[in-house]
């Protein structure tokens, strides 16, 4: 087992370990009411929504890398919409809730609510991850100093 498999199935298994007072601490209240409490923010209020720069969105709970900005386009829903998350980075299930079937997005490492996914998204996938800006966090690709 290499260093690295040992290090991040330590830290998973040190976010199984939070309770929910944890979370509460750490988190913003409305970070903790969508990763937490399966929320939904308001359309329309995350500054996330006209994030155009390149980078990386995170899990705001526990840092995991979900999306790369390249897959982040328009959807005119209101919540930032990507068309594929990175390998591995979310996991799916059934949410049942407000009388129909949907498919809710959670991160696969601290299992926080994201959003959800439908099939109306862009090609390359076809597919519209709407996920809660507060779940997310971003940060922008390093530029490098050019040498002269």
């Amino acid at each position: 087992m290499t260093d690295d498999h040992k290090r991040n199935v330590a830290q998973k298994a040190d976010q199984a370990k939070k309770i929910d007072q944890d979370w509460q601490r750490e988190l913003s209240p409305e970070a903790y009411r969508v990763l937490r409490q399966h929320g939904t923010e308001r359309a329309g209020t995350s500054p996330l929504n006209s994030e155009k720069r390149e980078g990386e969105f995170f899990c705001a709970g526990c840092g995991e890398p979900l999306f790369d900005s390249k897959t982040k386009y328009e959807s005119g829903s209101g919540w930032p919409s990507f068309y594929a998350p990175k390998e591995g980075a979310v996991g799916t299930t059934t949410d049942r809730s407000h009388l129909m079937a949907r498919t809710e997005v959670h991160c696969a490492k601290c299992g926080g609510h994201l959003g959800h996914v439908f099939p109306d998204g862009p090609q390359p996938t076809g597919l519209r991850y709407c996920m809660n800006g507060a779940a997310l966090k971003f940060e922008p690709q390093k530029v490098e100093a050019k040498n002269k």
